[in-house]
This record gives C-alpha cells, structure tokens and sequence, in this order.
C-alpha cells in the first residue's frame, strides 16, 4: 500500500524543519518553503496543493514578524490567515484533513490562571488577531483538523529568544530584559513530536478517526516564567557548557515592560493549559527549564 502523502509548510522554519524528521515514518513528507511557494500567494498556493494531493497538510508556517505585522497587516493576515483558509478548502475537496499551529498570543492577558481551549480569545496586537483569524477559518472549513496553540517556540535552528540572548550576552555587558510578561518556552522539537505521537494515535492506523479528535488543544511546555527568568536560566545552562565557562557574558537587568516600548502590545500573561491534551491523548510536554537543558546540551555536542 501507498504511503499517504504528508504535505509540510515552512520547512526551513524551526517546527518546520523537526516535523520533516519526526513525521517520516508516518507517510511521504514532502516539504516545501518560500523558495517552493508563496503563501502570501492564494493561487500559488492552491496550485501547489492540487498538485501535490496530501492526505494530510501539516502547516507551521506562519508570518511571525510581530512588530512588523502592526504596520504590514495584509501581507500578515494573507499568510497567517487566507492561507490556511485556503488550506483548510483545498484539503475539503481532496479529502484531506489539516494540523494547524497557533498561538498564546490571541489572549490578552488578562487571566490570572492558565487558558484553557474554551476561553475567549482576545488578541492585543496584529499578529494574534491574524492568527486568530486563521484558527476560525480551519474550524468552520467543516473538515478533519488539529489546531495546535503554542508559546514562545525555540531551538536550536533560525531566529529565537534563546539564539537572540547568546549572541547579545557575547557583544554586550548588560542586557535589558523584561520581568512582567510570563509564558511557558516550548522547544520546536518537543512540538513536533508530540505532534507525530498525535498523529500516530489518531491517523495513521484509521484516517477517518481524526474526525473523531478534531479540535483545538494547547500544546506548550509545562511550567512559566518572565522573559528575564528564561535569559537567565539560558545564561545559567550555557555556562556549564565545555568552551563557555571563560567566557565574559552580560549581567541581566530586568526591566518593565514600560520600559522596552514596541509597536505591537505584548501579554502580561500568557501561560496556556494543556490538560485537554494529556486527557485527550495522554500526553504531557516536559518543563520549560528540563527542555532548554536538553536543547543547550546538544548545542554543546555538536
């Protein structure tokens, strides 16, 4: 029997480019980035959908530039939004069924206590209102689905905070980083994993089960801390590594959010839930803190 074809966006993203090794033995991944197709591109993209013909579309990819979406808003929304409406129509006619990923950043904040599936998003800047905007569009497309919510994705690959802060403590003496805004880092492989343990569960052996689990679950790392609390553990961690005990790395200063003024809103608090998922499928991402010692020991390895 034919593998099913597995169709991965953003393949040189940071989900992106883990998904393409943790979905391997579930079918025939074929990857595709910018180079392969323009999301931004409606047409584009549906040319490439009923060409390749997935049984699954698995799509990380998503315009992240969240500073840069407050004064670039279409080129957001058709990315993070009319793509995966797009999507979410092509993989209707084919019969196909979509995982989408998503983000903490479509609450406002507001909560004391981790967000839940059933709260009500409330997004505070450009960039959580298009993702927001592409979560509605795969659940009313009225066809298999996962919608994955995550928060504050790194790894050792592409652009991160936890990249951004190693290069910095090297060029810098201090570093001002901001105190009043919590979320749960979450390493991109650890997302793409669970995602393939997901998938192995409820599509692969039977294809239609999917519809029987469609939804959407958050799927972050266990625990929360501030931004300042994630620089210093990163700081902390890479100092045992072999090759960084003599280097001289900034002193960390935390600071409000006041006092970091960007164009987009940020969250004050953002921690997400992920009881439905361990109900659902038994699973249970690790702690924020055990995930970065992994990924900073296998920097040290390679």
């Amino acid at each position: 029997m034919r593998s099913p074809i597995i169709l991965v966006t953003g393949k040189d993203g940071q989900v992106g480019w883990e998904l393409m090794r943790s979905l391997a033995p579930l079918g025939k991944v074929v990857a595709c980035g910018r180079q392969d197709v323009d999301l931004a591109n409606a047409h584009q993209l549906r040319d490439l959908l009923r060409t390749i013909k997935p049984a699954l579309i698995v799509n990380p990819a998503a315009y992240t530039a969240v500073d840069k979406a407050e004064s670039d808003i279409s080129t957001a929304r058709a990315v993070n939004a009319t793509a995966v409406a797009v999507m979410a129509e092509e993989a209707k006619r084919l019969g196909a069924a979509v995982v989408h990923y998503s983000t903490d950043y479509v609450f406002d904040g507001s909560k004391a206590a981790p967000y839940v599936e059933t709260d009500t998003p409330s997004p505070l800047n450009a960039y959580g209102r298009t993702k927001l905007e592409g979560e509605q569009a795969l659940m009313a497309a009225g066809i298999p689905y996962l919608c994955l919510r995550t928060s504050w994705v790194y790894g050792i690959r592409g652009a991160n905070f936890m990249r951004t802060i190693l290069r910095l403590a090297q060029e810098r003496e201090e570093l001002k980083i901001v105190a009043d805004q919590i979320g749960a880092p979450t390493w991109s492989r650890l997302i793409a994993e669970a995602t393939a343990q997901i998938l192995a569960q409820c599509w692969v052996k039977a294809p239609d089960s999917l519809a029987d689990c469609s939804g959407l679950y958050h799927l972050t790392a266990a625990g929360e801390t501030s931004w300042y609390g994630y620089a210093q553990a990163i700081l902390a961690g890479v100092r045992q590594l072999p090759g960084w005990q003599q280097r001289d790395l900034a002193a960390l200063l935390p600071i409000p959010s006041t006092e970091y003024p960007v164009p987009a809103k940020r969250s004050g608090y953002s921690v997400l839930s992920n009881q439905k998922l361990n109900t659902q499928f038994g699973l249970s991402l690790p702690d924020w803190q055990d995930s970065l010692d992994d990924v900073l020991a296998a920097m040290g390895e390679s």
